[in-house]
This record gives structure tokens, sequence and C-alpha cells, in this order.
């Protein structure tokens, strides 16, 4: 079946539906037309730095739409998918800055200070069905910043492929990183790249595997040379390409990422088209009945007014699945706040001690301030990634408290990443209180001329002039004494203003990243709500209108009935083809 099959499904029913007048029903068949298309694939291609990210994608794509280079290293994401032409677009939130191709290296690779992404726009045929690759910047690691925001990227990708060179086998940050990742995406793969560099690639191979294996990781891994393959795609050798190991892996794309993406796509267009369909028809069912024996009019009506309430019921704040939204959506706040607090009093604590036991904090801050960054970052991107879990566990409960028969498909619920952390203000600490040469000098006469005087006096009582070996010995010990006082005053000083930078970062972290995390859910919340009150607004109007088809049979003649019997036996027919069409979807 041509992958066009469900937007001309859709189409039919729009077309089966428009003589019943039913904005409603139309409006749900727009959304399933839209969502067809406009629904992209996104699969990002992650990876510590350096591992050959940049040339697998552009390997995939056939051309160089990432700087790969030695002295270059990806700063910011970089999306790329399909246009008619080659352009290249800076974005930033709402805002939008085409700039040329050849100054894709200058916004994309260090030293970039763009904050968004970069997208890049080129005419292949392999991004044509909707796939978008996005090449991400070096991990590092769970717990470096790069690490973190790929990790809150993950509930918005359709699919990850972890990229990893031949020299070693995998490292712990690596399988962590996939951990995180088949938790909340649906494909997950990984690549062995420069397989050409490394002869014992094999044996690499063979030990992740094994890790992948003992990891409980349900994940496929490909072997590729994206060297062998742009030689190939130069020479047009298939051959070659063969040899590169691409192949496998551009099936593997394909198939499993862009071919389950259509199977979802069909299936969810099958359920909204067979939805509107039965809706209409079970008027025209209903009427059918009533027409045909008109003394059953009676027992249809009472049928009729029982599910009319049912339906009206499920729009009520007090139907079950209201208040499991409600109640879960509360639940979920106070336990994401619980969670991310808690994760970042971890880290108070732990700065904390390191600031009391490592002395001055001005000589350390910048490896300090550093690790504290990551480590909230980090924190920040494990919270998200829970959170999205939790929201779609309560998507799932919601859809099962409003049909027990679980007939009604689930809304897209494509959570985008958070950008809270681009709102806190840096980690700084102001110029701390200098002690130079010339003030310790000064905190040492100062101490020395009190321990002068006081040892001097003393000794004028027994006789010894005001300056003696013993005066000034005593002289010496004091302004020393006074020197370290006043250092240690100093440093504890700046530790404390630096446990105060701290905590200001911390809360200020824990405000942003919060509020991210509640609009996330609310945003869940009024998907859900308004999802199902349609359903359930669809379902009172189609048994309201079978009610009334009901009533006015009884006042027709035989005539009537008749002739509406014939037209309602065509319209069924019509709509029972529409429907089989429908069904064909999930079939083929």
């Amino acid at each position: 079946m041509a992958a066009d099959e469900p937007a001309r499904v859709v189409d039919l029913a729009t077309d089966a539906l428009a003589q019943y007048h039913r904005p409603d029903l139309d409006e749900r068949l727009r959304q399933a037309k839209a969502r067809l298309l406009a629904d992209d694939v996104r699969v990002l291609v992650v990876g510590e730095f350096k591992q050959g990210k940049s040339m697998l994608v552009n390997g995939l794509v056939g051309a160089p739409v990432c700087p790969a280079q030695d002295d270059l290293a990806t700063a910011v994401p970089t999306e790329v998918r399909h246009a008619e032409v080659p352009s290249v677009t800076l974005v930033d939130g709402d805002e939008r800055t085409p700039v040329p191709v050849e100054r894709l290296a200058d916004h994309a690779c260090e030293p970039s200070q763009h904050k968004g992404h970069v997208e890049v726009g080129i005419p292949r045929a392999v991004l044509a069905g909707g796939l978008v690759l996005v090449d991400t910047p070096g991990v590092g690691g769970l717990n470096s910043v790069h690490g973190a925001a790929t990790l809150a990227a993950l509930p918005a990708a359709d699919a990850v492929l972890l990229v990893s060179d031949a020299s070693q086998e995998y490292t712990a940050p690596e399988l962590d990183f996939l951990r995180h990742a088949v938790a909340v995406c649906p494909n997950v793969a990984c690549v062995l790249t420069k397989t050409d560099l490394y002869p014992e690639w094999r044996r690499i191979a063979d030990l992740d595997r094994g890790h992948l294996r003992d990891s409980g990781i349900h994940a496929e891994l490909f072997a590729v040379s994206s060297t062998v393959r742009w030689h190939a795609l130069l020479a047009g050798d298939a051959e070659l390409s063969a040899e590169s190991g691409y192949p496998p892996l551009v099936r593997y794309l394909r198939n499993d990422v862009l071919g389950r993406a259509e199977e979802l796509a069909r299936r969810s267009t099958a359920h909204d088209v067979l939805a509107v369909t039965d809706q209409v028809a079970g008027r025209l069912r209903a009427e059918r009945a009533t027409q045909e024996d008109p003394e059953r009019v009676a027992e249809v009506v009472r049928g009729l007014t029982a599910a009319e309430a049912r339906a009206t019921g499920l729009k009520e704040r007090s139907a079950r699945w209201q208040q499991t939204l409600n109640d879960g959506v509360a639940d979920l706040n106070a336990d994401i706040d619980y969670d991310l607090r808690d994760r970042l009093r971890e880290i108070v604590r732990e700065a904390e001690d390191t600031l009391q036991n490592g002395g001055d904090p001005t000589g350390t801050w910048d490896q300090f301030s550093g690790w504290v960054r990551q480590s909230a970052a980090a924190a920040a991107s494990a919270n998200y990634v829970w959170a999205t879990q939790r929201a779609r566990w309560l998507a799932r409960r919601v859809a099962e408290h409003f049909d027990e028969e679980r007939t009604h498909l689930l809304p897209a619920l494509r959570i985008e990443p958070s950008g809270a952390l681009r709102s806190v203000r840096d980690l700084t600490m102001h110029d701390a209180e200098s002690f130079g040469v010339g003030r310790k000098l000064l905190t040492g006469v100062k101490g020395g001329y009190a321990g002068l005087l006081m040892f001097g006096m003393l000794g004028s009582l027994v006789g010894f002039s005001l300056l003696n070996p013993i005066s000034v010995g005593a002289a010496v010990l004091m302004g020393r004494k006074t020197v370290g006082d006043e250092r240690r005053r100093i440093v504890t000083k700046r530790q404390s203003d630096a446990k105060a930078v701290l905590r200001r970062y911390i809360d200020d972290v824990t405000f942003h990243v919060g509020k991210d995390s509640r609009d996330m859910l609310r945003g869940v919340q009024r998907v859900l709500r308004d999802h199902f009150t349609a359903q359930a607004e669809e379902m009172k109007r189609s048994l309201q209108e079978s009610l009334r088809a009901a009533e006015k049979s009884v006042k027709a003649t035989k005539a009537e009935r008749d002739a509406r019997l014939t037209e309602l036996d065509a319209e069924l027919a019509h709509l029972a083809a529409v429907a089989e069409r429908a069904r064909g979807l999930v079939r083929s």
C-alpha cells in the first residue's frame, strides 16, 4: 500500500461525513490529516566527544552537512531535515535566523556562542519521509552539561543512536546513558565507528555486545566506517558501500524507526476514522431499527437515553477519569518537586563539605563552580526524564478509566526538551577581600605593637626596659598570630560567601526547573482533559442525534419509512466501505 494511503482514507472519511454536518467530527479528521503531514521522526545521534557522530550523519545523508574536522567539535545540536533547497537556520526559542550555508561551522562548532540549535535543510530522499537526524554535542558522561542536555532531550526523540569508536569498549558513562535512553525512547541502537582505523574492531564489537547483554539493554549494534562510506559515495561503488557497514544501519532507520512511526500513524489514523464513522453509523443504525420496527421505538429510546447519560457523566468533573487526572497531576507535582529538591540538597551537602574542608575557595573556584553546574544540570535532567515517564504512565491510567474497554487511543504526548537551565544565573563569586603583602605587614605590625606594649609594660615592673628580648620576641609571636588569625578570618568569610553563592544558585535552579516541570505537567493535563472531553462531547452529540431520529420515525408514514430505509442502507454501506478501508491500514 502506498505511503500516502492514510491521508487518502482521511479524505474519504471527510467526504463521507460532509452530508451529516458534524463540525466536531470534521475537526477530528482535520487534526488527523494535519498530524500525518506534520509529524517528524527525530533520531538523536549521541556519544562522547570526537567519536565520529558528525561523520556518521554525513554518511547517512550523503552530504557534508555537519562540520567534521580534527580541530572542530560540535557545540550545539544540529538538526538535519529535508528541504527543497539547502539552507541553514539558527533557532533560539521562537526566534529563527537564516544564515549562509558556508557559515554553518561558525555557528554549530566550538567556540560558537549560540544558545539554541541549528537546522540544516537538504534535499535527500532518505529524509523525505520525515526523518530528522540530530547531531548532538559530545555527552562527556551523564554528569557533564552536554550530557545532561542530551538526556533531557530523550523524551522528545523517536530513536537514539549511541556512537562510540572502535578504539575501546563501552565505558560506564556510556552504559549509564543507554540505560536512561531505553527507559524513555522506543528505539535505541548502537553504532561502532572508525572500523577502518582499528583492526581489532570485531573484538571490541563482541565486547560491547556482551556489555549490553550483561546490562539488560536490548539494542542492536552496527559497525561502520564513515571514511569508506564517503569514498563509496564519491565513486558510486555499491560494493564499497556494503563494506562500509552503512546499508544495515540505513535499513534499520527505514524499517524499525520510520517503519514503526508509519505503523503508529496508520494505527492512529484508522482509530480516528473508525471512531467517527462508528458514531455516524450508530445513529443511522438506531434510526434504521426504529424505521424498520416502529414498535421498538420505546426500547431504542431507553437504550439511547442511558448511553447519553453515561456520555454526559464522562464530561462531569466527578467522572472517574477526571478525578484520576486531577489527583494524578497533583501527586506528580508533589513527587517531582520532592525528587528535584532531594537531588539538589545532596549537591549542596557535598559542595558545602568540600568548601568547609577545602581551605580558601578562591583558588579552586573555577573547578568547583564547574562541578556544581554539571551536577545541577545532571540532577535537573534526570528529574525531567523521570517526570516525563510518570506523565506518560498517568496518561495511560486516565485512558483506562475513561474507557474500560481501552478502545480510545491516547493523544500524541511529545514532550519537548527542558530549557529551564538557560534562565539560571551563572555561579559567580564577587571579588574576594584581598590579603596582600601590604595588608599582611600592617596586620602584623598592629599585632606586634600590642604584644610589644603588653610584655614591655610587664617587663618594666621588674626593671626591664620597654624594648627587651622578651618583649621583642612576644611582639614577633603576636604579630604572626594576628596575621594567621586574619588569614583564617578571611578564608572563613570567603567560605561563607561561597556557600551563600552556592545556595542562591541552587535556589535559582530549583525555582526555574521546578516551574518548567510544573508547566510540562499542566500541559499534559490540558492535552488529556481536552482530548477526552472532546471524545465525550462527540459521543453525546451522536447519541442526541440518534434520539431525535428515533423519535421522529414514529410520525413517518410507511412509504416514508420504506424510502428512508433504502437511503439508510446506502449510507451505511458507504460508511462501511470507508471503515473497511481504514481497517486495511492496520492489516497492511
